[in-house]
């Protein structure tokens, strides 16, 4: 009988996932210890990993002031919950997004994590149509927490797939040219940021790419051989982007779907997120208004029917043409 893990780490090179394994060991501040202890502690033996990304690892956003972003990786989702409907949600639409709050030396700490289990997020990375997974953990991430080596090295498959999936996605959507690293990622990025309801913009595309461009150099060439139909790495450091008239339009056509169909999951999981998130019909009309200009009102009736007032959100949306 095969391994499927196995099977998923042969098809990868050997040097990429040495290289995702580098960014995802190195240090983070202790603040972030509390954190998952908490998480250990509330989801037990189901939890598998704990994964950091977001703001608070790309920027110099202080714990105290920023929300962390995490992920929280599970084996089972009937596992990871007392309540079914919270399993059945995740299961439906991975991932389940939560609020956390913990004190720590008369501080406290904030941060919104998401559950997704181990299959989902490997999934994820490798075959999803949309850019959710694979387009965040194409970045560089910390591995703050694992069950055994066994989950570690799943983790590190997906983190590694994550990265060929996103530029085998968005190279062949960009022009025949010569390009360096950070231009080929932050047109890459952009292309992600369009396909959801979020507030980055192309400045903010250049700065990931600006800052990780060490990174994005050295995870680019580990990927390499498995790019060729698409990079062709030249002798300046630069890639030929191998892109033709044709495959380009269909790679555009494609991104053109998934802006719509990222906008309607946002909207789902925003309205999903109601259910299980603090204040969250507030949060995700905060986040809506911010993210496309379109202010939402929130009436007493449809605080309490949240799933209603997300229907008449996206309905709203559509009208203005936010949701094409």
């Amino acid at each position: 009988m095969t391994n499927p893990l196995l099977e998923a780490i042969v098809q990868l090179p050997a040097e990429l996932i040495d290289e995702v394994a580098e960014e995802s060991k190195k240090a983070v501040s202790a603040d972030f210890v509390p954190l998952v202890d908490a998480l250990i502690m509330r989801f037990g033996e189901s939890l598998d990993a704990v994964i950091l990304y977001g703001s608070c690892l790309h920027s110099a956003v202080s714990l105290e002031e920023g929300i962390v972003d995490l992920y929280v990786v599970v084996d089972s989702y009937h596992k990871a919950y007392t309540e079914r409907h919270l399993a059945t949600l995740n299961a439906w639409l991975a991932p389940n997004v939560f609020y956390l709050e913990v004190p720590h030396q008369e501080k406290t700490l904030r941060a919104k994590y998401a559950v997704i289990s181990t299959a989902d997020f490997a999934h994820g990375a490798q075959f999803w149509f949309h850019s959710y997974i694979w387009a965040r953990f194409a970045q560089p991430s910390r591995l703050l927490y694992t069950r055994d080596d066994m989950v570690r090295q799943r983790i590190y498959a997906a983190l590694a797939h994550s990265v060929i999936t996103f530029l085998k996605s968005g190279v062949p959507a960009l022009e025949a040219d010569t390009l360096d690293v950070e231009e080929i990622w932050t047109r890459c990025l952009i292309l992600t940021y369009a396909a959801e309801l979020r507030a980055e913009n192309q400045s903010r595309a250049r700065h990931l790419a600006q800052a990780n461009r060490d990174a994005f150099t050295r995870l680019t060439a580990a990927a390499s051989p498995l790019l060729t139909e698409i990079l062709e790495k030249q002798g300046n450091g630069q890639y030929r982007c191998l892109t033709r008239p044709v495959s380009q339009r269909q790679a555009l056509w494609r991104w053109r779907l998934r802006r719509w169909q990222g906008r309607v999951l946002s909207i789902l999981r925003l309205a999903k997120a109601t259910l299980t998130f603090s204040n969250s019909v507030d949060y995700a009309a905060w986040k809506i208004e911010r993210h496309t200009g379109v202010r939402v009102e929130v009436t007493p009736m449809l605080r309490r029917h949240p799933i209603l007032w997300g229907l008449k959100v996206a309905r709203q949306l559509l009208r203005r043409g936010v949701l094409r």
